[in-house]
């Protein structure tokens, strides 16, 4: 290999990200000594954006797509990095793949119980959990607030931060709802549905947003179980004791009828 080759194999003609794991939200192309040669190819799968970065300042940003990089499609770049002649020598930057597919099965509950009042039992404790699915809406925004210069940025490393805003306004929208301890079943998505506007500009902030947000259990604790399973308990005894009499008194006109039983000749009139 010639003095020539060597120095052109250094240039990077290909810039592309494959991922597998799904909980990669972003990854820095390793340019580094690299420098990426004029007319190389921008590969942008479906579910990613490209950011190009110049000094730490954002410069153009590639939806999906297969791009030839040169001062037509790199115009932000180009003024940044002042090429007053053109295009034509091969450059540095560092280039960043966010991901916009969604995360999807995250899950989300209460750490500790919620206090609220109930109309029926008082101040009672509920504890919740469900799944929540993540999505980078705005790639700049997310790197700016968020990702910053990490060169590999997992779901995981913010996914604590999530949680606790989404049981935050979580707790809020379930006290504001006011909904009885024994209709919470019958009301998730109600109450989902006041939580998602509630976490929506939180998440906005990062450039991020919650595409479906699901409630799967809101529980009692024990004791207001046991209660519940008691008050069942004498229900069902009273309504068998009610169907009990209920069968006797039809069950004595019956018997009147038969000649040869005791009812029948209890009811029989007596002759003169």
């Amino acid at each position: 290999m010639g003095l020539w080759d060597r120095i052109t194999s250094q240039f990077i003609e290909i810039i592309e990200f494959l991922d597998d794991s799904h909980e990669t939200l972003v990854w820095r192309f390793p340019v580094r000594a690299q420098e990426i040669k004029n007319g190389a190819k921008l590969v942008v799968r479906e579910g990613q954006t490209a950011v190009f970065m110049n000094e730490g300042k954002m410069a153009d940003v590639f939806g999906p797509g297969t791009y030839t990089l040169t001062t037509q499609n790199l115009p932000i770049l180009a003024t940044l990095k002042g090429w007053k002649y053109g295009f034509n020598s091969p450059f540095k930057a560092e280039v960043y793949f966010v991901s916009s597919t969604q995360v999807t099965d995250l899950k989300w509950g209460t750490q500790n119980p919620i206090m609220l009042r109930d109309p029926e039992f008082g101040p009672i404790r509920l504890r919740a959990f469900g799944v929540f699915t993540l999505k980078v809406k705005d790639p700049a925004k997310f790197l700016r607030n968020v990702a910053g210069t990490d060169g590999q940025f997992e779901v995981d490393e913010i996914l604590g931060q999530l949680r606790r805003t989404l049981v935050s306004r979580f707790t809020s929208s379930l006290g504001q709802a006011k909904v009885a301890a024994l209709d919470l079943a019958s009301n998730y998505d109600a109450i989902a549905d006041k939580v998602k506007p509630a976490i929506a500009a939180d998440f906005e902030d990062l450039g991020l947003e919650i595409p479906k947000f699901i409630i799967e259990n809101i529980s009692l604790p024990p004791a207001v179980e046991k209660v519940l399973d008691t008050r069942s308990e004498m229900s069902i005894l009273g309504n068998m004791n009610q169907y009990a009499a209920y069968q006797m008194a039809n069950a004595i006109p019956d018997a009147a009828r038969t000649p040869n039983s005791m009812a029948g000749a209890g009811m029989a009139s007596p002759r003169a």
